[in-house]
């Protein structure tokens, strides 16, 4: 059974984390369902949101994958349900 989840991620200085975190989400391409990003330029700051649908392992392999990058500060929330 899989598990909708949002993943949240902050990225510090996404000139040097953002290629990276985009390799590791095209990933997992299968599980996303969307994203949706806010850069904050005049912070030096990018906001990422990305909904996911999948096993709680791939889910949490893949959160996990996204907090070891240099600069990304990452959480997510799950649904308390299986679909």
């Amino acid at each position: 059974m899989a598990k909708i989840a949002v993943i949240g991620a902050v990225l510090e200085n996404p000139e040097s984390s953002q290629q990276v975190f985009n390799d590791v989400v095209s990933e997992y391409k299968e599980i996303i369902r969307g994203r949706m990003g806010l850069p904050m330029n005049d912070m030096g700051l990018a906001v990422i949101s990305i909904t996911v649908l999948g096993e709680l392992d791939t889910i949490n392999s893949f959160v996990g994958r996204l907090g070891k990058i240099a600069g990304v500060t990452v959480k997510a929330a799950f649904s308390k349900g299986e679909y």
